[in-house]
């Protein structure tokens, strides 16, 4: 069977702080001989584009509401109603308003890929995005799958229209899978597959061994991940109040930025450090790119993502590949990524003495903490390097197409 020779990718605000696992995909995609063409809705605020590769990547992008007004006008006669009827029907206002929205962009992804002959186009995203390829299949014929990267109901309305329209979909765990089977049962594509995010574990690796820390010296701990409420930064910030105050040395480095750029939730965990006073011990990075979270993973002693709910967590992913010990929560789709005790650690979400106690129990056991961490690289390497991904989208695309 062969492969498709090109193919689109669709990505909202592409290349943002959290978009590093979307470019390996697509170097994977490409290595194995299919070129892709990126789009994407708009870029991400100045804040958020962070990676040594950005520029390169909004080289690559066509950004979809980049359109002239004439543009519109053609788009928006070409609306199906009929195909829209009963999810307008049901959705009311808010889905109409989104289609008349995103019918340019549509039609602007369509007449884009008709020109490139690219007759598939994978959305990473079932928020507005997919709502754009829906409208691109039903004006233009256009063939599209997606990938479901958490609950259903954080992605908005239409699900039913952008599930139901799609030819196949990829999900990145066990757990969405049962939860879209049931919320959505009767508009799923006839081929639904489990594909894990993944990372490029040939780069993200040591080439020397991984040291505890030793007696009396700071503990270094890093996490990265947006500087949002559900991330648990502030809980992470309860767990090194207690550990100083048992006499514990302890240096948090937080990498990541806020989707404001630096003026929103970052400022009440600014607020947060300065009302426990630990200015000393935790220390904000603002968004880095790969290279500086490599860099601050081979130089950490401990990873730690406190985070409410975690589809799966490719933050996890990274460290483990580097063989750090890994501390996260029993959340969302964590548990089918760490088994406690064995390849990383887990606690309960929202618990900031289950998170000092679980450090301290690192820092005492550096013997066992290294051989989990050598369990954990092995986990990652097995079943969630990068080249898994591109193999699945591009084997169903053509399965797709025959």
């Amino acid at each position: 069977m062969s492969q498709p020779k090109r193919i689109a990718y669709l990505i909202p605000q592409f290349p943002g702080q959290t978009h590093q696992f979307f470019w390996r995909e697509i170097a994977e995609v490409e290595k194995q001989g299919c070129f892709v063409s990126i789009f994407s809705t708009r870029m991400p605020p100045p804040g958020l584009i962070s990676h040594a590769w950005s520029e390169e990547a909004i080289a690559r992008t066509h950004y979809l509401f980049k359109l002239k007004p004439t543009q519109a006008v053609l788009a928006l006669a070409r609306i199906p109603w009929g195909k829209l009827g009963r999810d307008l029907q049901k959705e009311g206002r808010s889905l109409l308003r989104d289609v008349i929205l995103c019918a340019p962009a549509a039609r602007n992804l369509a007449l884009q890929c008709r020109a490139a002959s690219i007759s598939h186009v994978h959305v990473h995203s079932c928020g507005r995005s997919a709502l754009i390829a829906v409208l691109a299949k039903l004006m233009y014929g256009l063939e599209y799958s997606l990938t479901l990267h958490g609950p259903v109901s954080d992605y908005g309305n239409a699900q039913p229209l952008k599930w139901r329209h799609a030819r196949f979909a990829t999900l990145i765990t066990k757990k969405l899978m049962a939860e879209v089977q049931h919320d959505l049962a009767g508009h799923l594509p006839e081929v639904l597959r489990i594909q894990p995010m993944g990372v490029d574990v040939e780069n993200l690796k040591r080439s020397t061994a991984y040291e505890a820390p030793k007696s009396g010296e700071p503990v270094r701990i890093f996490t990265c991940g947006r500087l949002n409420i559900v991330k648990g930064h502030q809980d992470l910030f309860g767990a090194v109040a207690l550990l100083v105050s048992q006499g514990f040395n302890i240096q948090l480095e937080i990498a990541g930025e806020d989707d404001d750029g630096g003026s929103g939730f970052r400022k009440v965990l600014e607020k947060e450090i300065e009302n426990r006073k630990l200015g000393e011990h935790i220390q904000l990075l603002g968004a880095i790119d790969a290279a500086g979270v490599k860099e601050k993973l081979l130089s950490t002693h401990i990873f730690a993502l406190a985070s409410w709910h975690e589809p799966l967590g490719v933050a996890y992913m990274e460290a483990m590949s580097c063989e750090v010990p890994t501390l996260g929560t029993a959340s969302g789709g964590v548990e089918e990524l760490i088994t406690n005790g064995e390849d990383g650690y887990l606690v309960q979400p929202k618990s900031p003495p289950a998170l000092a106690d679980a450090i301290a129990g690192i820092i005492a056991n550096p013997e066992q903490s290294i051989k989990i961490a050598n369990a954990g690289r092995a986990r990652v390497v097995k079943s969630f390097r990068s080249s898994l991904g591109a193999e699945t989208i591009l084997r169903e695309i053509e399965a797709a197409r025959v």
